[in-house]
């Protein structure tokens, strides 16, 4: 996705703005150096698709677990009956079918359950062969359509992350996507958020057993912190006994790595939700929901190899970075700069001002470069304009000039060549 530059000119006096350099040439010199250019910009765009391999691979790993797991459980139970059954010495004839019988009947759902778990392993391969076929199907003739391809994924993940699904489905229908985003992941996470917002925390704790061995190995507390607000909306409730025997049997095996937190906790048994202090008045706060829905997109994210941040933001930043300048916070900052908006300002806060070793002054008609080629004039009113725009303007309107900023009419023989040292 290009971004053309735009300018951050001012409104009143010829000053310079500041853009990313644009290097011209010879038309056989450029012919000659843009399949070099599109290649370079084809690996540095391979570079930024970690996630985009990650995330369907994870899921196939994780799938591959559960389906062990199930299989292993089926078969020791199996394995466990036909122990019991050969070492008992006073089953009848009809005890003994009957046991055999029951035998066949599980390992015949253990054999629909492999099949079963088959067919989605194999839909998940073909899930990571699809997006490696995908990824080597780009050249440099094909590139223009594999970003726009590449722009509506990072449009369908933006809109999944902030709970747009039904958007995110349709446009990923429409744009035959489907195999290249990762709705069913999100769609995963959606029920877990749900329940929070509901104030369930069921859902979210099944989805920590399922991730129990991972999320213990980045050293994960979100089980924990479910743990305590499961406990806060007991003492919320005044059910004081049950919270201390929850607290018994689900808070104090986390009491040697997270004592403190513990004990703030613990202590709102003697404070009550109507307190007035602000340590435990907080624990009450019906934010603390919020709190835990960003906490599991974190680790959701974080146990998919996603970024924490949307797509979007990471590659608006990127541009961003190259557009930023201290005038773009002035007053009087052009509002085709996209720095202009607040929603953009925001979105550059964290990010350092661009460093440029040459300033560019750009036509607020034509939006081109001005140089020694293409000589900047000043108007009597101090407003400064390409010499290329103006003769054009004065050609069409009789030697006259209309400054599209304020109005004011002169001559071209009024302006006021301006040169740049």
């Amino acid at each position: 996705m290009e971004i053309d530059p735009l300018p951050n000119g001012t409104g009143a006096t010829a000053t310079t703005t500041t853009e990313t350099t644009v290097t011209t040439t010879a038309p056989t010199a450029a012919s000659n150096t843009a399949p070099s250019s599109k290649l370079s910009q084809l690996t540095d765009s391979l570079k930024l698709e970690h996630q985009f391999l990650r995330v369907p691979f994870e899921h196939f790993k994780k799938t591959i677990r559960a389906n062990h797991r199930s299989v292993e459980k089926e078969v020791s139970a199996v394995i466990s009956s036909v122990a019991d059954v050969a070492d008992s010495n006073e089953l009848s004839k009809d005890d003994a079918v009957l046991s055999l019988t029951s035998l066949v009947s599980r390992l015949q759902g253990l054999k629909r359950k492999l099949e079963e778990g088959s067919r989605t392993e194999n839909l998940h391969a073909q899930r990571c062969r699809t997006r490696l076929d995908h990824l080597e199907s780009v050249d440099a003739e094909n590139l223009s359509e594999w970003n726009n391809i590449r722009l509506k994924r990072i449009l369908v993940d933006y809109m999944l992350r902030m709970s747009y699904y039904d958007t995110a489905v349709k446009l990923a229908q429409s744009s035959n996507i489907g195999e290249l985003v990762d709705i069913e992941v999100f769609q995963e996470a959606k029920k877990v958020i749900d329940a929070l917002r509901n104030q369930d925390v069921g859902p979210a704790l099944a989805w920590c057993a399922d991730n129990k061995s991972r999320l213990k190995k980045s050293k994960s507390k979100f089980e924990f912190q479910l743990r305590l607000q499961e406990f806060i909306e007991l003492v919320r409730a005044e059910n004081y006994m049950r919270a201390i025997l929850y607290a018994r049997r689900y808070l104090a095996p986390w009491g040697a790595t997270h004592l403190k937190e513990l004990q703030q906790v613990m202590t709102t048994l003697a404070f009550r939700s109507n307190t007035e202090c602000a340590k435990y008045k907080v624990l009450f706060d019906p934010k603390q929901w919020d709190f835990l829905v960003g906490q599991f997109k974190q680790e959701f994210y974080r146990l998919y190899g996603m970024t924490v941040e949307p797509l979007l933001n990471i590659y608006l930043q990127a541009g961003l970075s190259a557009l930023k300048t201290p005038y773009c916070y002035e007053d009087d900052c052009t509002k085709e700069d996209p720095l202009s908006q607040d929603n953009f300002r925001k979105l550059a806060m964290p990010l350092p001002y661009s460093k440029q070793h040459h300033s560019k002054l750009v036509c607020y008609i034509t939006k081109e470069l001005m140089d020694t080629e293409n000589p900047p004039q000043v108007l009597p009113n101090g407003y400064v304009y390409s010499t290329k725009a103006l003769k054009e303007m004065a050609e069409k309107n009789n030697g006259k000039i209309t400054c599209p900023r304020t109005g004011l009419v002169c001559n071209y023989s009024e302006l006021v060549k301006a040169y740049i040292s």
